[in-house]
C-alpha cells in the first residue's frame, strides 16, 4: 500500500477477529522473530516495559485500528537466482477494528510509503536494494512488487510534488477530447478505485458520459454505469497527461458487474471524493508503475503484468465492490 508507511499484520488477535478465516502472523511460531526494544530508534511510544514497544494506529475509515508491539523478522525475498533474507520490523497487530476486520485489509497493511518505517526504507537502509521499487497490475486481479527496480531508459516520467506520499501532477486529462486541467493526484493502490474532486470529478465523468452510446443504468452504486451491448466495445479512451507533458494511458477505466445471470453493466470507476484526488489500483492496470524515491520520479510503461519476473502478491479483485481507503485522516477519500 503505498499511500501508508507502516507495515502490520494481524498477530495473536485475542479479540476483534473476524468471522471468516484469514491469515494470522505468530512470533511464537517463527524462530527468527523478535520483539523491538523500547530503546530502539523507531519506537516512538511510552513502553510499560524495556523489552518491547507498542504501537497504535488509528485510521479514519470505518473506526479502523490496529495496536499491539513491535517485532522484527525475516522478509524472504526472490531474485533471479536466490532467496534473499531481509531483516524488517513492522506491527504485530494484536487488536484489530474496522476495515481490518473485513474485505479491505484482513490481512493487514504492507507499508510502502516513504517514511523510514516502511519496507521499501527498510530495504534500502541496510543496503539490499536500490532506493526504488515497481508494481504491475494485471487484469486478472494479481500483482507484482520488485524491490530495487529503477524501471527502464525509456519509460515515461514525471516528478514526485513537494509531498510525504507518492503525489503527482497532473496537468490535463483526455477523454477523447482534451481537457486542460492541473491537479495534484496520490498514487495509491492501497485505493482500490480512483478519487476525483470536483471540477475534476465531473470535467472526466461528464464527458465520458456524452460520449458513450450504451442506456444509463442506475441500479449500481456507481454514478455512471451503463448497460452492456454490442457497442460496448467502444468505450471512451482516457489519458492523462502528467507535469513534463508525458503521457498516461489508462487501459482500464471502467468495471463491468454482473446483474443477472445473462446482464451485466459496465461502469465508470471513478468516484467522487470531497477534496483529495487518488489515482487508485484500476487505473495502473497494464502498467509497470516506477516509484524510484532516489530522484524523486514515478515512472511507467506499458507492460504485461502476468509475464513472470518477479514475485506474485494477490490484490483485490477487478470486480470488488469500491473499498474504503485504510489511510490516515489526511488521506481519506470520503472526508
Amino acid at each position: 500500500d503505498r499511500g501508508r508507511d507502516f507495515f502490520c499484520l494481524p498477530c495473536d488477535c485475542p479479540r476483534g477477529a473476524p468471522e471468516f478465516e484469514f491469515s494470522i502472523y505468530s512470533p511464537s511460531m517463527s524462530l527468527t522473530s523478535q520483539r523491538v526494544p523500547c530503546n530502539s530508534s523507531l519506537c516512538q511510544s511510552d513502553c510499560p516495559t524495556a523489552n518491547q514497544c507498542p504501537y497504535k494506529i488509528a485510521y479514519v475509515s470505518a473506526d479502523t485500528s490496529s495496536s499491539g508491539i513491535l517485532v522484527e523478522d525475516v522478509l524472504y525475498l526472490t531474485t533471479e537466482d536466490e532467496v534473499v533474507e531481509a531483516q524488517i520490523i513492522f506491527g504485530c497487530g494484536q487488536v484489530q477494528t474496522g476495515s481490518f476486520l473485513n474485505v479491505a485489509a484482513p490481512n493487514g497493511l504492507f507499508g510502502l510509503g516513504m517514511e523510514k518505517i516502511s519496507v521499501p526504507s527498510l530495504l534500502a537502509t541496510t543496503g539490499l536494494t536500490s532506493d526504488s521499487f515497481s508494481m504491475c497490475f494485471g487484469p486478472d486481479g494479481v500483482g507484482r512488487i520488485s524491490f530495487g527496480d529503477k524501471g527502464s531508459s525509456d519509460q515515461e516520467e514525471t516528478p514526485f510534488t513537494p509531498n510525504p506520499t507518492y503525489n503527482i501532477s497532473i496537468t490535463g486529462m483526455a477523454i477523447g477530447n482534451s481537457i486542460d486541467t492541473e491537479f495534484s493526484a496520490l498514487f495509491d493502490s492501497g485505493t482500490s478505485f480512483t478519487y476525483l474532486a470536483d471540477p475534476f470529478y465531473t470535467h472526466l465523468s461528464g464527458s465520458f458520459d456524452s460520449q458513450v452510446l450504451d442506456k444509463r443504468d442506475t441500479r449500481i452504486p456507481f454514478e455512471y454505469c451503463y448497460d452492456m451491448s454490442f457497442n460496448s466495445t467502444q468505450i471512451p479512451s482516457v489519458t492523462l497527461t502528467a507535469r513534463g507533458g508525458s503521457q498516461f494511458p489508462v487501459s482500464e477505466p471502467t468495471i463491468i458487474i454482473p446483474i443477472l445471470q445473462h446482464e451485466s453493466v459496465y461502469c465508470l470507476a471513478v468516484l467522487k471524493s470531497n477534496t483529495l484526488n487518488i489515482i487508485g489500483q484500476n487505473f495502473m492496470t497494464g502498467m509497470r508503475i516506477v516509484f524510484d524515491r532516489e530522484r524523486m520520479i514515478l515512472g511507467w510503461k506499458q507492460f504485461n503484468c502476468n509475464v513472470e519476473e518477479s514475485s506474485s502478491l494477490p490484490i483485490y479483485p477487478q470486480n470488488s465492490p469500491p473499498t474504503i481507503s485504510v489511510g490516515p485522516s489526511s488521506y481519506n477519500p470520503e472526508a
